[in-house]
């Protein structure tokens, strides 16, 4: 009997840590979007926050790279109100969308050195908060 009321135990621990996880990967994706939302619009705005670099692989118009960051970072906070509904794409695209954010932000890293490697940080949590948590263990 100890061994079945254990067992009860320990699932709805491991049920709580999944829904705690994936309630931290859903706020921090709608924070790290709002984040890349707010860098496309300085970006696209032409502030004088980002650098110029000279002789860069990945250059692109500073105004490509807001328009870049605008849309992911929207369809971050969009993945991730799907996520705080628990809807069940929410949790792949949430990886995904964050995979692409994490690679995006290395590319543009010569032009906002300093946010670009917080967000790649950021982003990392969110992959590591959807990928930790078994899909069996979920409420």
């Amino acid at each position: 009997m100890a061994t079945s009321t254990s067992k009860h135990q320990r699932s709805a621990g491991v049920r709580a840590a999944a829904g705690g996880l994936t309630a931290f990967a859903c706020v921090m994706l709608i924070m790290c979007g709002t984040l890349d939302i707010f860098r496309g619009i300085m970006a696209i705005a032409d502030d004088e926050v980002f650098l110029t670099t000279r002789n860069y692989t990945f250059k692109f118009d500073l105004t490509s790279w807001g328009w870049i960051h605008l849309v992911l970072g929207a369809v971050a906070v969009l993945v991730g109100i799907g996520l705080a509904a628990t809807a069940k794409w929410a949790r792949v695209m949430g990886v995904l969308i964050a995979a692409l954010l994490v690679i995006v932000n290395f590319l543009s890293i010569p032009y906002y050195p300093f946010w670009s490697l917080t967000l790649i940080a950021l982003y990392g949590f969110v992959i590591w908060g959807l990928c930790v948590v078994e899909p069996d263990s979920e409420s």
